[in-house]
């Protein structure tokens, strides 16, 4: 016979391992809290903007095809902050030890759609480091790309600024352990159905009826043993007797 089962069961699974759900549930949050505020190390961020613009024209204005041609050199040029011509010269002013591979990891350039706005955005452990890698970045590539294209459409227009009180970027501990409360719910959940589908005894009647398929006819009831009786019991078995 087909076994079928109902949400009254599945509330009455979970009802019943509730207090597994809840542990598992706890020991996720507590596990993500525990590895966030003291294990992961604190990540800071710090970026730097890079206006790309034409020199203007004799009659002094900007002209359509000069804003595009700053939009497609803008691909270019990212790759050039991030080539060793400009970071090894970046490696070198900042002295840290750094190499260029290592400092490919912590910069990203990225610009907005349809933007001359370049954004050199640093990530490191070191919130001073990452904002002196962001600015030392940007004046390296200014002064090098003059020479590099002998082109003069590179200006600076925002300096990082390294906070009295930095915020780090990562980890996120709220959200890491909200993710691990999910994981942890689901994961007893999980554990709850699969100890239910494993536990095959019959605790009552109704597991009696569910898994033989026959009605119950008649339940026996607990016999009470002579040496579980009391004293008062005892004694009004005697008068009885007498």
């Amino acid at each position: 016979m087909e076994e079928t089962i109902s949400l009254q069961d599945l509330f009455r699974t979970i009802r019943k391992r509730i207090g597994l759900i809840a542990l598992l549930t706890i020991l996720a949050i507590t596990i993500a809290g525990v590895i966030s505020f003291l294990v992961l190390t604190p990540v800071y961020q710090s970026s730097t903007e890079i206006l790309v613009n034409q020199s203007p024209t004799e009659a002094g204005q900007l002209t359509n095809q000069n804003i595009q041609t700053d939009l497609q050199l803008i691909n270019t040029y990212s790759g050039i902050i991030k080539s060793p011509a400009i970071l090894d010269e970046v490696s070198a002013e900042i002295g840290e030890g750094l190499s260029t591979g290592q400092l490919i990891g912590k910069i990203t350039v990225s610009n907005a759609n349809q933007s001359q706005i370049v954004n050199i955005t640093v990530q490191d452990p070191n919130p001073a480091l990452a904002v002196e890698i962001a600015n030392t970045t940007a004046t390296v590539f200014e002064e090098k790309i003059q020479t590099l294209m002998n082109v003069d459409n590179v200006s600076i227009l925002s300096l990082a600024v390294l906070s009295e009180n930095p915020a780090p970027v990562a980890p996120n501990p709220m959200l890491n352990m909200a993710i691990a409360a999910v994981v942890g719910l689901m994961l007893g959940v999980g554990i709850a159905f699969l100890l239910e589908y494993l536990d095959t005894s019959m605790k009552n009647q109704q597991d009696i009826e569910d898994i033989l398929g026959l009605p119950l006819l008649g339940i026996v009831s607990p016999i009470v043993e002579k040496a579980e009786l009391g004293p008062d019991s005892k004694a009004a078995s005697r008068r009885r007797a007498g």
